[in-house]
């Protein structure tokens, strides 16, 4: 029979393992307008900043509004690029072309706010 304080310490490794879980591992969505220019400027900055921050830690995917309105539609994007962060919590957007590095870093929770 477990005692009280064996649960106790169960519960806090559970509660621990659950919090870690999605630590590691970005899920992130760019939505986009087409081959536009900032189309084309936002994947390159999250794919270089991916690569340089979030090496084998990152699932991205790419959604062209104009051929999937649908999935914006879900997500409420209103403006495009808009870049998704879905996991781990909490979830942000940042719009733009993110090219201001530092910018998307404190979105992503990659860098502290000075």
């Amino acid at each position: 029979m477990e005692k009280k304080g064996e649960i106790k310490n169960s519960t806090k490794a559970f509660e621990k393992g659950l919090h870690s879980l999605g630590k590691g591992q970005y899920i992130l969505t760019l939505y986009i307008t087409g081959t536009t220019p900032r189309s084309i400027r936002a994947i390159e900055n999250i794919r270089q900043i991916c690569e340089t921050y979030l090496k084998g830690r990152y699932e991205l995917a790419v959604i062209d509004i104009y051929q999937q309105p649908a999935l914006a539609k879900g997500q409420q994007i209103i403006a495009a690029p808009t870049l998704l962060k879905k996991l781990p919590l909490p979830l942000r957007r940042i719009i733009g072309d993110l090219s201001d590095t530092d910018r998307v870093l404190y979105g992503l929770d990659l860098k502290p706010k000075e």
